[in-house]
């Protein structure tokens, strides 16, 4: 290993091997994407209060630049992030992207007009978006290749439980919310300081600096021949699947109170869909590191469809309902994750970074069109059945995309695996 290898390995506190270090890699990554689901519901928690004390003025429409512009943030954060973490590294990457975020946000509640308030949470969602490629990466790099799968759905474990703090903080704290920010950002520095002192750097990109000696990585990169076929298909799968995750979050309770069930049963099976999230990400993640991360990912994706589909059709038994909204949180969230764990399977270490931060920015657009489109049906009065069967077709190009991909990789690392 070079001498400037050697440096940054005794930066990440003295060393990347022992399993206490993959211990912190493992707590830390995971506590970072709780981070990002916990900001994931934090606004759409509060916009009822925001609208309903005029706070700052604010109005619907307001509400809703600054929810898109959270998101666009996310996206500029992720597609920046792959070649800086490929060039200076995860570690270093991924602490000033949890303390740029933990800044902005603890920020928000001081805003003093619209305009800042929206322009802070764009800047929050910067950092946002950064964090979760970066702390997939380092997952997947502690890990041997063989259980990569298991360890992305793993790590978006916390992405869900995140989401459920927030919503029962939210629930005791509506007057006051800006506790919620101040909880977030708080927490998010506390982290930074940990990382700093346990979070090691990845040993797979430590070889791969010390082999090239940390050249830069430009997103050109991927358009290679090598990765070009890999990179359209995960483009394209991400991109749907980002947009049924954030398409079917933001408006779950709606279409099927649309469908006739009353709000309360609406509003539960969004509960329902997160939990079968959960149990999906769990589940996937053991299927693909046992049956194959494509053929597991093409069975989600395309168990997907058929659920959405089935959702179309007004269900009269509760137990049926149920069973089919679990069912269908079981394979899309797992689904989006698989190809992501397929991103850091197929790559090399020198460009694995850069791989996941474009496939992340990219799906990001997806869930900007998500909520969107499936708004525009909810508006024209046909949200259902037709807002489930355009997911439904959704799932069906996710499909596609996924049959694209080439099966395995174009190169295989020497040593690509955990720290010895």
């Amino acid at each position: 290993m070079s001498s400037a290898a050697s440096s940054s390995a005794s930066g990440a506190s003295a060393g990347t091997g022992g399993a206490g270090r993959a211990a912190w890699t493992v707590v830390l990554c995971w506590t970072t994407v709780l981070l990002e689901g916990y900001d994931l519901v934090v606004l759409g928690a509060i916009i009822p209060t925001l609208l309903k004390t005029r706070h700052l003025g604010m109005t619907a429409g307001d509400a809703t630049t600054i929810a898109t512009l959270s998101l666009v943030g996310v996206a500029i954060g992720a597609l920046l992030v792959g070649p800086l973490a490929d060039r200076l590294g995860r570690r270093l990457l991924l602490i000033a992207s949890v303390v740029e975020f933990s800044v902005f946000t603890l920020l928000v509640p001081l805003a003093g007009s619209v305009a800042v308030f929206a322009a802070l949470r764009l800047a929050a969602g910067v950092g946002l978006g950064a964090c979760m490629p970066v702390s997939l990466t380092l997952m997947a790099e502690r890990l041997p290749a063989e259980r990569r799968a298991r360890a992305g759905t793993l790590t978006m474990t916390g992405y869900h439980t995140g989401a459920v703090i927030t919503s029962l903080l939210a629930l005791r704290m509506a007057g006051d919310w800006q506790v919620l920010f101040y909880v977030l950002g708080a927490a998010g520095l506390a982290v930074a300081v940990v990382q700093w002192f346990r979070l090691p750097e990845s040993a797979a990109f430590l070889r791969a600096k010390g082999t090239s000696g940390s050249p830069r990585v430009p997103f050109t990169e991927l358009l290679r021949p090598a990765y070009l076929r890999a990179g359209a298909g995960i483009w394209v799968a991400s991109f749907m699947g980002l947009l049924l995750v954030y398409g079917l979050n933001t408006w779950l309770p709606k279409l099927m109170n649309d469908a006739g069930y009353p709000v309360p049963a609406a509003v539960t099976q969004l509960l329902v869909l997160n939990a079968g999230g959960v149990a999906g990400l769990v589940l996937g993640g053991f299927v693909a590191d046992r049956r194959g991360i494509k053929p597991t990912t093409l069975a989600w994706f395309a168990g997907s469809a058929v659920l959405l589909a089935c959702l179309g059709v007004r269900m009269r038994s509760d137990l049926l309902l149920d069973t089919v909204v679990f069912l269908t949180g079981v394979f899309v969230f797992s689904a989006q994750v698989l190809v992501y764990a397929y991103v850091t399977h197929f790559y090399p270490a020198a460009v694995r970074g850069t791989a996941l931060g474009s496939a992340s920015g990219i799906g990001r657009v997806g869930s900007l069109v998500g909520p969107s489109v499936t708004g525009a049906l909810v508006t024209a009065g046909i949200g259902h059945p037709w807002g489930f069967w355009f997911f439904a077709a959704v799932a069906g190009c996710a499909v596609l995309a996924v049959l694209t991909l080439p099966g395995r990789p174009p190169v295989r690392e020497t040593g690509d695996g955990p720290a010895a």
